[in-house]
């Protein structure tokens, strides 16, 4: 069992898939520092419990997961110190064998999780359909040598842009789901108000931004974050969202190459970030909104991840604007975001797109979603919750063009 572990955390390749049978997901509330100082040395030393939020801050929620043999070794730690776990599921494998992933490859649908493979066959799909209104793109290559995939819907020419940028976290699967049911959307949809915003933007997918990691996490390890390429002689992998080139490793971030925040050893040492940021580059004058979706907790937020509200030029027109998409998003179905900066809202985190984008290029517009839910399945979102997902989403969407416009943003490009 303790050989699994060590496999689990470095993200070695292994024959058989791995389960996480009576993995118990747990969450307990930080009220001193030195209970933080506790969970970050777990976090950091490769215990065997894998955690789903950094332990950054007191005040906050920490999920993690902790395997069968070291339940008692928990309990043992958390009373010392005086942390009150809360169980949020008791056996992580019985959610991963529920969450509802096409076990061969079927017609591309929201109605189940679909593998890469899938994905980019749809998305070329979807290219040779609408051969006047989709336009294939490749962003890059990752280091396994996968093609970084995207699509750009344009109706016309002087279009302002909009990028949405998912799934560069390869555990977070409702991500691409939501993107691409989006785009979808945008192609199909009679209603008025998405017929505006598909027909007068030029939107730009990137489904999957991390496909090693995303076709990792169907292969072998549903629970993998980073990237493949090797960062020691025994881990796999960076944050890539850790690993973006504007005050990079400045906090929220680790040096350490087995851990899940590692930052990379330099910045942009991924390829899909260098790739990513050079395609953006090319783009980044027409862009008027980049938003990037992750999961889970039910957040929408603004940059920067290194420092507190205050520090970006047009924070007030963050704020008017995700205050109307916050209400927007709750309206269909009743669910909850919190919205703020990103210190404020979650905890510091350096080295992430978003800041880059607002830091490098100063994009009028940058918004992360952490969508659905709160933690009752964490990452692993039950397929049937994809389409809800992101129904709520795109109307907040529809919500940010409007209100934007408001303020005189989104006008056509002249030519």
């Amino acid at each position: 069992m303790k050989l699994l572990i060590v496999l689990l955390c470095v993200g070695l390749t292994f024959a058989a898939k791995a389960r996480f049978d009576n993995y118990r997901v747990m969450r307990v509330t930080v009220e001193n520092e030195a209970q933080l100082n506790v969970l970050r040395e777990l976090e950091n030393q490769n215990s065997g419990y894998m955690f789903w939020e950094t332990p950054d801050a007191v005040g906050r929620n920490v999920d993690f997961v902790v395997p069968p043999h070291k339940l008692d070794e928990a309990e043992s730690i958390f009373a010392k110190i005086g942390l009150k776990p809360t169980t949020l599921a008791g056996n992580l494998q019985s959610l991963i064998d529920n969450e509802g992933v096409a076990r061969k490859r079927a017609a591309f649908d929201w109605s189940e999780y679909h593998d890469l493979t899938t994905m980019y066959k749809w998305m070329d799909d979807i290219a040779a359909q609408y051969p006047n209104v989709v336009t294939k793109f490749n962003v890059g290559k990752t280091y396994e040598g996968r093609d970084i995939k995207g699509l750009k819907v344009s109706y016309k020419a002087g279009n302002p842009g909009l990028f949405l940028e998912s799934n560069i976290h390869a555990r977070e699967w409702v991500t691409s789901a939501s993107s691409t049911w989006i785009l979808n959307q945008l192609l199909t949809s009679t209603d008025a108000n998405i017929r505006d915003i598909a027909e007068n933007i030029d939107w730009y997918f990137v489904p999957v931004a991390n496909p090693d990691g995303f076709e990792y996490t169907h292969t072998s390890n549903r629970m993998w974050r980073k990237t493949r390429k090797p960062s020691s002689s025994l881990c796999y992998g960076a944050d890539p969202n850790r690993n973006f080139g504007y005050k990079w490793m400045t906090g929220g971030s680790s040096s350490i190459a087995c851990s899940d925040t590692y930052a990379g050893s330099s910045e942009f040492s991924e390829p899909e970030t260098a790739a990513l940021a050079a395609f953006y580059s090319t783009i980044a004058k027409n862009i008027t909104a980049y938003i990037d979706f992750h999961s889970y907790s039910q957040l929408l937020m603004y940059p920067y991840g290194t420092t507190v509200a205050g520090s970006i030029s047009n924070e007030d027109e963050h704020i008017k604007v995700g205050k109307e998409m916050q209400k927007k998003i709750a309206e269909r179905y009743g669910t909850q975001y919190e919205f703020g900066d990103i210190v404020t809202t979650i905890y510091v985190a350096s080295g992430g797109s978003i800041d880059w984008v607002k830091g490098v290029h100063d994009t009028p517009f940058v918004f992360v979603y952490e969508m659905r839910d709160t933690g009752r399945y964490g990452f692993i979102l039950p397929a049937e919750q994809i389409v809800p997902n992101a129904e709520e989403t795109l109307d907040s969407l529809v919500t940010m063009v409007q209100e934007a416009r408001k303020l005189g943003y989104f006008k056509q490009l002249r030519n």
